[in-house]
């Protein structure tokens, strides 16, 4: 077995990862696999709750990823059947179970965005229908029976809940029990999650060995923090950067990220040799790199991965017309307001801001005008209600530091 090959396998592994249970079992599967010359099968979950993939649910991704360069077997499960339940994992309250029509069509969206990291000739997909839908009740009752209450309840979201008073419905230990069970299933040798992950993981440890096979590999990667630098990259938190967005947007959002985070991006994002982020580390530490030019460097990593190369440069180009050279980008979409107005009448701002799309809310608008951050014709404004007159000539708008908006007076 070569030893070199087991050194290098297992360092492209070990980047960036929290966690792994446990890595002496880890590197006894390199050694077998690399001397058998058989892949390791590794494994991921993913449940379509949300259509839409952020980079932070792309740091496990890039992991998968490393192993499909390394020659192992990479299988995706849709959890098209958890899905239905709902991932209870740091939750207060019992999820939501989705319908099947919003489970198949957020899997369907899923699959494009995936394939834009892994190569699909190369994954196996499959969906835990397949044999979650088959299991007897029996079938259940036995599965039910390979794990106590007490345990169950050792879950820190499950004994904040039960301590609070707040309900646990039975369906929801379910869960992390049918997520183990896929490891049975497929008999993964390693399963990849989130830190956030762990306890379900490891159940796919615990019920391997209690249906007589060796147990999997638990690794964990750390839960990327959003654009805010603090709080976990997240849709409903407003700092998150999706995998489909326009480049332009992605390069301003990457652009304002804190410069502690530009190397954690770099490691967990993308596929640049640690040798070259080690060294950009040092250079901004001994103030040879000006952090906002790694900021480039890594947006249009990012950028050419989603998009193309040829995108990420016309998004640096657009940047520097925009936050340097304080000019106005190329395209700007348009808002018409239609309909006669009387004379003297007026159409206020924020309610413009609102109707275009551009806020999520009158009061979000509103709060950013007494902020300073809405700027019309060049003019910053200051007052909440300001008021938009008729005029022949559009009202060009800008909000915050990347949104703008052309208003137009219709006759």
């Amino acid at each position: 077995m070569p030893v070199d090959e087991l050194k290098r396998q297992l360092e492209i592994i070990k980047r960036g990862v929290a966690e792994i249970v446990p890595e002496e079992e880890l590197v006894e599967k390199l050694k077998k696999s690399l001397k058998e010359g058989k892949p390791l099968r590794v494994k991921l979950g993913l449940d379509p709750t949300a259509p839409d993939i952020h980079l932070g649910h792309t740091v496990v991704l890039q992991k998968l990823k490393q192993f499909q360069s390394l020659g192992h077997e990479v299988i995706i499960i849709i959890g098209d059947f958890t899905a239905q339940i709902g991932d209870p994992t740091g939750k207060k309250e019992t999820r939501k179970q989705l319908s099947w029509d919003e489970v198949l069509e957020n899997a369907r969206t899923y699959q494009e965005q995936i394939f834009k990291i892994l190569d699909r000739e190369k994954t196996r997909m499959v969906f835990n229908s397949e044999w979650l839908a088959k299991l007897t009740f029996a079938d259940v009752i036995k599965l039910a029976s390979k794990y106590t209450v007490a345990r169950m309840l050792e879950r820190e979201d499950f004994a904040k809940r039960f301590k609070e008073g707040q309900p646990i419905s039975i369906h929801e230990f379910f869960y992390p029990l049918m997520q183990g069970y896929d490891s049975v299933a497929l008999q993964a040798d390693i399963e990849l999650g989130g830190t956030d992950q762990k306890f379900n993981l490891l159940m796919g440890r615990t019920l391997q060995k209690e249906y007589g096979q060796e147990p999997q590999i638990a690794i964990m990667m750390p839960i990327l923090e959003g654009t805010d630098g603090v709080q976990k990259m997240s849709k409903s938190l407003g700092n998150y950067i999706g995998i489909n967005e326009p480049p332009q947007e992605m390069f301003g959002k990457i652009m304002s990220i804190p410069d502690s985070l530009i190397v954690r991006y770099l490691e967990l994002l993308t596929s640049v040799p640690m040798e070259t982020i080690n060294e950009m580390k040092n250079q901004m530490e001994t103030g040879v790199l000006n952090p906002r030019d790694a900021k480039v460097f890594l947006a249009k990593e990012i950028i050419t991965q989603y998009h193309s190369r040829e995108a990420a440069d016309e998004a640096e180009l657009e940047f520097i017309k925009i936050f340097r050279e304080k000019e106005l980008p190329d395209e700007i979409p348009e808002y018409k307001v239609s309909g006669e107005l009387k004379d003297g009448e007026v159409v206020l701002l924020p309610k413009v801001l609102f109707s275009a799309g551009i806020v999520k809310s009158i009061s979000e608008a509103k709060r950013l005008i007494s902020q300073g951050a809405v700027l019309v014709n060049q003019e910053k404004i200051a007052d909440i209600n300001f008021a938009l007159k008729p005029s022949k000539e559009p009202y060009t708008v800008k909000v915050g530091k990347r949104r703008f908006l052309k208003i137009i007076f219709e006759k």
